[in-house]
């Protein structure tokens, strides 16, 4: 095992931009002392997702002080910081995530690619998606609409070693709406079963990370490489999800199915084209032709269809 303890920060939305700031330093520093390598905040949570709220119009000096001050939190408590926030790019406002590293220097940003229809009007849409490390961990970002509805942003990601992909959202209750209580129950929305779906299909853990607040449809969670929930936050309840994630479980996970899924077809080895399986006229699961080889982009052992 190769454990990292992540920091899903699930606290009350920001009633100011300023305060934005002072809850981000202090949820980070909490972190740190809980020995957390990682911390991730939810969508635009500095200076506050502003989509159905009233508050101030951009302003992209603030933005520079708020990076800054974070970033010197960072250094000081040791920790990487996936941080939700809008920034400004050729004049055009964007829904992203800052990385910033535990030495309080700036990773790269991570843009929102797919936004949803309600976020049009006010932002437009990034065109590159990237990976980041923090030490041995690799990690992608997917925002919100993006990783509940384009699975591929997630799979992006992973084919380029990606062992979890952190996805910041915002959600809240409308007014009379359901109120969960369990995870992924049959009653809720479907966005917690798509967390456990985008950590299954793409065999990687998937961090999913919201505010704290009274009815909330969806809260913070971990869903495992296998498609099972590793922790989630009680709805509602404001505080920080601490997980420890095993880098190496996808490696061993994606090197067992490929064993049982070739043991268990009538594929024959071929070796005149390098290592792959022959299919002959259907491919595994009876309905595609072609080979399977490891895929050269993925060190964790994923196999790729030609």
């Amino acid at each position: 095992m190769n454990l990292v303890r992540i920091a899903l920060a699930n606290v009350r939305f920001p009633a100011s931009p300023k305060e934005s700031i002072t809850l981000a330093t202090q949820a980070m520093s909490e972190a740190s002392t809980k020995a957390a390598r990682i911390i991730c905040f939810p969508e635009c949570y500095v200076p506050g997702y502003r989509i159905g709220k009233a508050g101030p119009p951009p302003d992209a000096k603030f933005l520079e002080r708020a990076w800054s001050l974070i970033a010197e939190s960072a250094a000081k408590a040791n920790i990487t910081v996936v941080l939700g926030t809008e920034r400004f790019v050729d004049g055009a406002l964007r829904l992203t995530a800052l990385v910033i590293n535990a030495d309080g220097s700036i990773a790269g940003f991570q843009d929102k690619v797919q936004l949803d229809p309600s976020e049009e009007g006010t932002y437009k849409p990034g065109s590159e998606r990237r990976v980041f490390q923090a030490g041995a961990l690799t990690f992608g970002v997917v925002i919100c609409h993006e990783g509940w509805r384009y699975p591929e942003t997630v799979r992006w990601a992973v084919r380029r070693g990606a062992h979890v992909v952190f996805h910041p959202h915002f959600d809240e209750a409308e007014p009379g709406s359901y109120r969960p209580t369990t995870f992924a129950d049959p009653a809720n929305t479907f966005h917690e079963k798509a967390a456990l779906c985008r950590a299954a299909e793409n065999t990687c853990y998937f961090a999913t990370v919201n505010c704290a607040s009274p009815g909330s449809p969806t809260t913070s969670a971990v869903a495992r490489p296998d498609g099972k929930l590793l922790a989630y936050q009680p709805y509602g309840e404001e505080g920080l999800l601490i997980a420890d994630i095993d880098i190496d479980m996808r490696r061993v996970l994606v090197l067992s199915l490929r064993r049982r899924h070739c043991l268990g077809s009538t594929a024959r080895r071929s070796n005149s084209h390098g290592p792959h399986w022959d299919y002959g006229k259907y491919g595994p699961g009876g309905n595609r032709t072609g080979r399977i080889y490891p895929n050269p982009n993925d060190p964790g052992g994923s196999i790729v269809w030609n």
